[in-house]
């Protein structure tokens, strides 16, 4: 794999990005041939058709690859932060954190009529603001730690505050009304269902930003790699790199999860099937890592609404039946590392 140009590893990626898009496109409970989704997606289909594409289907589709991308970015940032091959937004508490941000935002924002008193658009900074201050806790008890910089150490201390932030999850859906906990619920369980194209275009605007600035700040990110002291030894401003890039990581969590609801695991798995298929210190690995992200939650989502049906199954809990093995399998790794 590693013999092969980087441009057609990742062309070949993107080519199967697509193809997984328009076989998403095309099932559902009016099930449509690849023929037919084609022509609808450029134009040239049936009238039903196109409308069963462009307004049913594509939102969907879109958001759940935009938001796994967003998602499998925040956790090659971190993993690259850390220099920890578990940590995943996830892992960390940031989902959580962002998970507690959104329920108190359904829960004080909400009135008698299940109607918020607020525009939704607010929704992403609540979850922002949720992520960051659980990051930001799980920082400040490594940094006082003497101990609390080793790996394994960040990671218990990310899954003691992800166990707490569930916990005011759920007090605050028991202590609110019926209503905001079924609000609360189906975000919590990381449903893409209600997509609108206005989702699309947040998400998407978020990604293009975070891709500048990846894009500007690219060397850094790969400076990384280097142990700090060799870092620090090339230019590179050690802790406040780390900072900028911690930053970007929670502000890609919340940004995907105050859209797609708390689907968890795809910032763990994504860096590491690209890392297996692309190579982490080759050219365009966070491009490999954000087309896996996309085509996970893709596949999940589609998973979700098909196996089941008419029953639709929580994206988040597929994404999980994957990500909780793994997650133990390179925990049990890093202990026998460090042990």
């Amino acid at each position: 794999m590693n013999r092969i140009a980087v441009p057609t590893r990742l062309a070949a990626m993107a080519a199967c990005l697509v193809a997984v898009t328009v076989v998403a496109t095309g099932v559902g409970s009016s099930a449509l041939p690849l023929d037919r989704v084609v022509a609808a997606l450029i134009g040239r289909g049936e009238t039903m058709d196109e409308v069963i594409v462009w307004t049913l289907r594509l939102p969907r589709v879109a958001l759940a690859i935009l938001a796994g991308m967003a998602l499998a970015l925040a956790g090659a940032l971190l993993q690259r932060v850390t220099r920890n091959p578990v940590a995943a937004p996830s892992i960390l508490g940031i989902t959580d954190g962002a998970a507690v941000g959104v329920v108190a935002f359904l829960w004080i924002f909400s009135d008698d009529a299940n109607a918020l008193t607020v525009s939704i658009h607010w929704q992403p900074l609540a979850a922002a603001l949720g992520a960051l201050v659980f990051s930001a806790l799980v920082a400040v008890l490594a940094l006082l730690d003497p101990q609390g910089r080793s790996p394994l150490r960040i990671i218990l201390y990310g899954i003691s505050l992800a166990a707490l932030a569930k916990a005011a999850v759920t007090l605050m859906m028991i202590l609110g009304p019926v209503y905001r906990a079924g609000q609360a619920l189906t975000w919590l369980t990381g449903s893409i269902g209600a997509a609108h194209w206005s989702d699309v275009a947040t998400v998407a605007a978020g990604l293009v930003l975070a891709t500048v600035v990846l894009a500007l700040l690219g060397r850094l990110v790969r400076q990384l790699v280097l142990d700090p002291d060799t870092a620090a030894s090339t230019g590179v401003a050690v802790g406040r790199t780390q900072l900028v890039f911690l930053a970007l990581a929670v502000a890609l969590t919340a940004l995907a999860v105050s859209q797609v609801g708390a689907v968890g695991f795809v910032g763990l798995i994504a860096p590491h099937i690209a890392r297996f298929l692309h190579g982490q210190f080759t050219e365009g690995f966070l491009a490999a890592t954000a087309m896996i992200g996309g085509a996970l939650v893709l596949g999940a989502d589609t998973l979700a609404r098909t196996m089941a049906a008419p029953v639709e199954l929580p994206a988040g809990a597929l994404t999980a039946l994957v990500g909780a093995p793994l997650f133990l399998w390179l925990l049990l790794k890093e202990r026998r590392t460090h042990g």
